[in-house]
């Protein structure tokens, strides 16, 4: 009888440590979480993170970097629309008047966009043609006498020249993107971050569309 007590006391023992152990393994397994991933920015990799960041990053909001670059972009998409307006009366081939239809359309839909989240932010919003007062040109920009030239060409001319204006444009749209993402905190707000990503991956498509049409239309 002693025997069988011990041995019963034996199995009740490991079946404890068995169920103890089990206990112990089971926390470990429920309490594994998917990696939290933190977009890089335009043409980075994204990073993983931990909880405590994605807890900070929630708390993001603008910069006067933001500020600046929303009010400086709707002046640098404003000339675009004046040299889109340009093309519908001298243009030469029946593409390029397709192709301002595109570069208006979205140009004056961001030039909403970037009035609207000024406002909203309670920032001063420029006007769509506030830029012509201005002396301070941003990357890209045409020079007035480059603007001069292009209004007084017609035809070929004036495809070339506009081509070769609006690929500088795209590309100066696409620096000012870059010298913002080198500011601290800057472009971490959702909205900045979609729209400055969009700038990058539609105008850098245009500029190989208008670059194609460039070497085009001078064979």
């Amino acid at each position: 009888m002693r025997i069988v007590g011990l041995c019963a006391i034996a199995a009740a023992s490991a079946a404890c440590l068995l169920f103890t152990a089990c206990q112990s393994a089971a926390p470990a397994t429920q309490t594994q979480a998917a990696p939290l991933v933190q977009p890089g920015a335009p043409g980075q990799p994204s990073q993983t993170i931990d909880a405590a960041r994605a807890v900070d990053l929630s708390k993001v909001r603008f910069t006067s970097a933001d500020v600046e670059f929303m009010q400086g972009m709707i002046g640098h998409h404003a000339q675009a629309v004046d040299m889109v307006e340009l093309l519908k009366t001298r243009a030469g081939r029946p593409e390029m008047r397709a192709l301002g239809q595109r570069i208006e359309l979205s140009q004056v839909d961001e030039i909403t966009m970037m009035q609207e989240w000024l406002t909203g932010h309670g920032q001063a919003a420029p006007e769509q043609h506030a830029h012509h007062g201005e002396h301070v040109m941003m990357p890209g920009m045409l020079m007035p006498d480059q603007m001069a030239r292009l209004a007084s060409a017609h035809g070929a001319e004036f495809d070339r020249l506009f081509l070769e204006g609006m690929i500088a444009h795209h590309h100066g749209a696409i620096t000012m993107v870059d010298e913002l993402m080198k500011k601290p905190g800057a472009a971490q707000e959702s909205a900045i971050y979609s729209f400055v990503s969009d700038v990058v991956a539609d105008q850098s498509a245009e500029i190989e569309r208008m670059s194609a049409m460039l070497r085009e239309f001078t064979r």
